[in-house]
């Protein structure tokens, strides 16, 4: 797990979505424990939007395209998190929490693919850890991983049937395919 623990006691996922509503950092929830979340550098930022941006065009009007500021939630595992970007197709389904009457946040827990900027912090915990939370998410086909250092991203994919997941490593000037559709490595490393 990335981060440090925020608190040394368990935290009820109720107690977690009402602070993260007033946190300035995001946080993850695993089973009850809080951890903080790195802050992102300018690059980071820039890839995530990048990536945002060539899904959205690569998606319109076919799936939902979604910013690091929607949490997904990982029902097998109890996770909840934030990935750099997301995306559902057909109807998002959401974990919602209502306390008193109040809703105290939703989580999307059907997204297609999912994507993550990897940073040096992060990419072990993204590529090991968090990949094994993912690949429990029963609707996820696949899991992109963008590099900050090169222009290089890799694509997992669940295969049709069930075994092992699949790798494809796209570099500067090819393609890779999500969910059928082609995005150029250039659009998501471009200024």
């Amino acid at each position: 797990m990335v981060g440090q623990v925020t608190s040394g006691m368990l935290v009820s996922y109720e107690d977690y979505l009402a602070a993260e509503e007033t946190n300035e950092l995001k946080h993850e929830w695993l089973d009850g424990m809080i951890y903080a979340m790195s802050r992102g550098t300018p690059e980071h930022a820039r890839l995530s939007a990048n990536v945002t941006a060539a899904l959205r065009s690569t998606f319109k009007g076919v799936c939902s395209v979604y910013s690091s500021d929607a949490m997904l939630f990982v029902r097998a595992t109890s996770l909840s998190t934030y990935a750099d970007a997301s995306v559902t197709c057909g109807s998002v389904e959401t974990h919602r929490v209502v306390k008193n009457g109040r809703a105290l946040g939703e989580a999307i827990t059907n997204p297609v693919v999912i994507v993550e900027v990897l940073s040096e912090s992060t990419q072990d915990y993204d590529r090991g850890e968090k990949f094994g939370h993912y690949m429990r998410i029963p609707s996820l086909k696949e899991y992109v991983l963008v590099a900050q250092d090169e222009p290089r991203v890799e694509v997992f994919r669940r295969p049709v049937g069930g075994g092992h997941w699949t790798r494809e490593v796209a570099m500067a000037g090819q393609t890779i395919t999500l969910h059928d559709r082609p995005i150029a490595v250039d659009e998501i490393y471009g200024k």
